[in-house]
């Protein structure tokens, strides 16, 4: 039976295959967020503002922001990252629970990190949180406004672990275009 599986990220799985892994999913989360207790000041602009700075850190590459095309790595994983920036087509809030148990634990295979192992502590996670709940709301000038405003990429660490201070980053000029993106590919082309 080895090798009789496609396991390539470029292959869906069936439909049934598909259904049954997001039923049971779905099902996974629920039972692990009915005991999770939403803080009070969760709508704090504090937290949103500093949610915003880890979101374009850490979450926008796969997940994209207010009125951005989709990214080249989210094209690439499967199953597709949502698109967490997306209006809601009925004016509905995220449930918080859900979101603060996904970031923590990430979602087995499918590309979802758990920020926690990674040393984000539980308050960064809510503010997160916060974040993901009026980010579905902004512009893609008011959302670069408060990411701009934040404290950048700040979430505490392992104990024992102190962050390094961040080395300078050489500007390299924005190519404008249909196509155009910033990181370096080395030899091939796009």
């Amino acid at each position: 039976m080895a090798g009789v599986v496609d396991v390539g990220a470029d292959t869906p799985h069936s439909s049934f295959t598909y259904q049954a892994l997001t039923f049971a999913r779905e099902r996974a989360i629920a039972s692990r967020t009915g005991e999770i207790q939403t803080p009070a000041d969760l709508a704090d602009p504090e937290r949103v503002r500093r949610g915003a700075g880890n979101y374009a850190a850490m979450c926008v590459n796969c997940h994209l922001s207010p009125e951005a095309p989709d990214s080249e790595i989210g094209k690439g994983l499967y199953p597709t990252p949502p698109n967490l920036s997306e209006k809601p087509a009925a004016p509905s809030s995220r449930d918080a629970a859900r979101d603060f148990w996904i970031i923590k634990h990430g979602i087995k295979a499918s590309g979802m990190p758990a920020w926690s192992k990674g040393g984000m502590e539980d308050e960064a996670i809510w503010d997160l949180t916060a974040f993901l709940q009026k980010m579905p709301l902004l512009s893609a000038t008011a959302y670069e406004q408060l990411v701009a405003a934040s404290d950048g990429h700040s979430h505490g660490g392992l104990e024992g672990h102190e962050e390094a201070p961040a080395a300078p980053v050489e500007e390299k000029p924005v190519a404008k275009g249909k196509n155009a993106h910033s990181h370096d590919h080395g030899a091939h082309k796009h």
